[in-house]
C-alpha cells in the first residue's frame, strides 16, 4: 500500500506468473483507483474511500503539471511539495479506510492472508 499507479502494473506481471504455477491470487484495492481492474486471473476485494476518482485524478494531473511549470526552482519546489502533502493524504485515507474496515479486514484474517 498503496499499490496503484506504477507500483500495479509491475505487480500485474507478477500476479500472471503466479495464477499460471496455480497460486490463488486476492488482490485488495480501494474501490477509486487508477489502474486497478477485475480480473478472472484473481479475486477482487475492495473497500470504499472517501474521495471521488475526479478528486484523484485532480490531485495526480494537478502534481504532472506542477512538475514541469515555468519558475524558479524554489517555487516549482514549494507547489510539488504541497501536491506530494496532498497525494500523501489521500494514500494514508485509503489505508487508513482498509484498516478500519471491519468485514474486509475479518475476511483476510480468516482466510489467513
Amino acid at each position: 500500500v498503496p499499490v496503484d499507479g506504477s507500483h500495479w502494473l509491475s505487480m500485474r506481471e507478477v500476479l500472471d506468473g503466479l495464477r499460471q504455477k496455480g497460486h490463488e491470487i486476492v488482490v485488495v484495492a480501494p474501490e477509486i483507483n487508477i489502474h486497478i481492474k477485475p480480473s478472472e486471473n484473481f479475486i477482487m476485494k475492495m473497500y470504499p474511500i472517501p474521495f471521488t476518482k475526479e478528486e484523484m485524478d485532480g490531485s495526480i494531473h494537478s502534481f504532472s503539471q506542477d512538475v514541469f511549470e515555468e519558475g524558479s526552482f524554489l517555487e516549482r519546489f514549494g507547489k510539488v511539495y504541497q501536491r506530494l502533502k496532498s497525494i500523501s493524504a489521500i494514500a494514508l485515507s485509503a489505508c487508513a479506510h482498509l484498516q478500519y474496515n471491519k468485514e474486509l479486514v475479518r475476511y483476510l484474517e480468516e482466510s489467513k492472508f
